[in-house]
């Protein structure tokens, strides 16, 4: 099967989007390289992807606006067709993840403090969700970043039981589990982080209880233990997510633990890096490794490609994709990959990990 990318984006004034739609492109296994074969315009922010585990129909929703949309793949060209449309029933849905079946998919509304979960036809198509669910919580004190909860990211933990919400405006991770009988996510704990430290994104270890946790605001990273019966996590480490020579202005945006359960990676916006942290192989804590520059402003995102040769970061300020080679010690060495892309938001790979 040809491996493909797909390559979210900003397209309104108001996120200073310049991009058209969503961008694919067919990539070279053994270079990385990426060569376009689609623009699918007439896309308002698509500025998050989901792809499911057959790659046959991919997920996007659309920023500061209210509806997730469901595409088909045509899995010799890659090119997307649009199948059908649902309300999310908020606003600015920022994040959605597939259950483990691939029956349901998970979306965040940050603007409107709430999940909507929706039944998945055999299709590709979604249904409407029957029930919202509210995220609650005590609003952090950063009086412009933290006026409402502001979920900001809901992925599948690696066993595939519970999603976990990272709340950017009430300095919290909640776990939720799917109900698949009323279609609704549930509830399960919660843990609080420090105040004013905005939880943006997490990724998990692929064989220990282990969860980490890039916090917007404040540029650090924490390790937390995870119940894996329980769904709930327990903070082990807090670590600043920048060098300790930076002093200027940045913000954590993404994080991805690497299939091996070596390293953690993580982008900082302003100090414009990707920062390389260790696991220690018995604590499951971290330490600093590397930092590599991004090659652009604004990295919101990275990912690895399929098979982790090739580590993509998504310049949103910068209108680039910059790639790195992965060593086998888990550092970061520069390619010539570079793709003129606008304000690219996220990568998605046909047949990846999502």
């Amino acid at each position: 099967m040809s491996l493909f990318a797909y390559v979210g984006c900003y397209t309104t004034p108001e996120r200073k989007g310049e991009g058209k739609g969503i961008n694919v492109y067919r990539v070279d296994p053994r270079s990385g390289a990426f060569k376009h074969v689609q623009l699918l315009g007439g896309l308002e922010n698509p500025s998050f992807l989901a792809i499911d585990k057959t790659s046959r129909f991919l997920y996007s929703v659309h920023g500061d606006r209210s509806d997730v949309t469901a595409f088909a793949i045509d899995r010799k060209t890659g090119h997307l067709t649009v199948i059908g449309r649902q309300p999310t029933g908020g606003y600015n849905p920022i994040h959605l993840a597939l259950d483990a079946t691939g029956k349901f998919l998970f979306v965040t509304n940050y603007g409107t403090d709430s999940i909507a979960v929706f039944p998945v036809k055999d299709d590709g198509t979604l249904g409407p969700y029957p029930t919202l669910t509210t995220i609650k919580g005590t609003l952090g004190p950063h009086r412009a970043e933290q006026k409402n909860v502001r979920p900001h990211h809901n992925p599948l933990d690696r066993q595939g039981r519970f999603f976990y919400v990272p709340n950017k405006g009430a300095d919290s991770v909640i776990t939720y589990r799917i109900d698949p009988r009323r279609c609704l996510a549930v509830h399960v704990s919660e843990v609080a982080a420090r105040p004013g430290a905005a939880p943006r994104h997490i990724d998990f270890h692929p064989r220990k209880a282990l969860a980490y946790v890039i916090n917007e605001l404040d540029s650090t990273v924490t390790t937390y233990r995870q119940d894996r019966t329980s769904g709930r996590l327990t903070p082990l480490q807090t670590l600043p997510s920048t060098p300790p020579e930076f002093t200027g202005y940045s913000t954590g945006a993404e994080i991805w633990v690497d299939r091996a359960g070596r390293n953690v990676y993580l982008s900082n916006r302003g100090h414009d890096s990707v920062g390389v942290f260790g696991i220690d192989p018995a604590k499951g804590t971290l330490t600093p490794r590397q930092w590599v520059p991004t090659k652009g402003s604004v990295p919101r995102f990275f990912c690895f490609g399929r098979d982790e040769r090739f580590l993509y970061i998504a310049n949103q300020g910068g209108h680039s994709i910059v790639g790195y080679r992965k060593e086998r010690d888990g550092k970061l060495s520069p390619t010539s990959i570079r793709v003129k892309v606008p304000s690219p938001a996220c990568i998605v790979f046909s047949g990846a990990r999502a």
